[in-house]
């Protein structure tokens, strides 16, 4: 069912192998098992996991630049976007940065089998690394002032706010996402010279 509907909803957006929908299948269902007990998502129908979560993340992936980029997912959660992003990109290396132990503790179990993904359990504004793209979802445009101009140049958000951030970067037009109503992708540039780390 989760790859028949995903195929569907991504139908002309996105093109997936089989292994890699078998990946993010895999995903879903090792989801569904820890939100029993670590709240990881409340989104619990299959319908709008597919799209929220995997959809989203995918449509996100599929606008990054060509290459070999290193990408930081801020605020991972349950792995979005940058789970999705590391399986349909197995060309770019994704690090996903979440602070919640439990959470760190799942998506490490998640991306075991994942040779480009990788986590790191610590806050953002902790991690000392520099990556190409900063992507990341549902985090506070707060939250994300403290580490964007420090991690990386370029920014990916999907978000509910058709409004550009600031945040110290140059924001193209919103697109709108495929997928239900008031949700965009905004893509930034860093405006001036990266904020040195401590």
């Amino acid at each position: 069912m989760f790859a028949e509907l995903l195929r569907l909803r991504l139908r002309g957006i996105v093109d997936l192998s089989q292994r890699q929908v078998a990946a993010l299948e895999a995903h879903y269902d090792l989801l569904l098992r820890w939100n029993k007990t670590l709240n990881l998502t409340t989104i619990t129908s299959l319908e709008e996991a597919v799209e929220r979560h995997y959809c989203e993340s995918l449509f996100l992936g599929a606008q990054l630049p060509a290459g070999n980029l290193r990408v930081v997912d801020v605020g991972s959660g349950a792995g979005f976007p940058g789970f999705p992003v590391g399986i349909l990109r197995p060309d770019c290396s994704v690090a996903l940065v979440e602070s919640h132990q439990r959470k760190a503790v799942f998506l490490r179990e998640a991306s075991r089998k994942v040779g480009n993904v990788r986590v790191i359990g610590k806050r953002a504004e902790d991690v000392e690394a520099e990556f190409d793209h900063l992507i990341s979802r549902a985090v506070s445009y707060e939250d994300l002032k403290r580490s964007l101009k420090r991690l990386a140049p370029a920014a990916d958000l999907l978000t509910g706010a058709e409004e550009p951030p600031g945040l110290g970067m140059d924001w193209d037009e919103a697109i709108a996402v495929p997928w239900g109503n008031a949700r965009f992708l905004r893509i930034g540039r860093r405006i001036g010279p990266a904020v040195p780390f401590r």
